[in-house]
């Protein structure tokens, strides 16, 4: 791929990207509202979140399709024409310390959630609880890219 093909989708990709950070920190922001209602002594809803939960899913299904594209299109770029756009790297750095910061703060709910008596172990663990290198190979996985 040469830099003009690369140069010519970099607004768009970075458009993208910049539509999935909204969407993480609407995440994150969530997640944390979740948190401080899990933490209170008042009567959680979990009804509540489980509408937001879904909303913010379908939205991030349709994202995601787009980003993957992207994604196909970034690394058939040499490092070299990567390399001229810092604003991609930082805009893919960002994303993944959200993603990181939404999962630590998704786990610590999930624990909150199971101490109340509202998800059985066994629903939690399986799916929410992913193995303790998970985050660090994502980086090592990403990091090249």
């Amino acid at each position: 791929m040469n830099s003009t093909s690369s140069a010519s989708f970099t607004p768009e990709l970075l458009r993208d990207l910049r539509t999935f950070a909204t969407l993480c920190e609407e995440t994150l922001a969530m997640a944390a509202r979740e948190h401080q209602a899990l933490a209170g002594s008042a009567d959680y809803q979990p009804f509540e979140f489980a509408r937001l939960r879904k909303d913010l899913l379908g939205r991030l299904d349709r994202l995601m399709i787009g980003v993957r594209r992207w994604r196909g299109l970034w690394q058939l770029c040499s490092p070299v024409e990567r390399d001229r756009f810092p604003d991609v790297k930082a805009a893919i750095q960002m994303l993944q310390d959200l993603i990181v910061r939404v999962l630590q703060l998704d786990r610590e709910n999930q624990q909150a959630l199971r101490r109340r008596g509202l998800v059985p172990a066994r629903h939690v663990t399986a799916c929410a609880a992913p193995p303790s290198n998970y985050v660090a190979s994502l980086y090592r996985r990403h990091a090249a890219h």
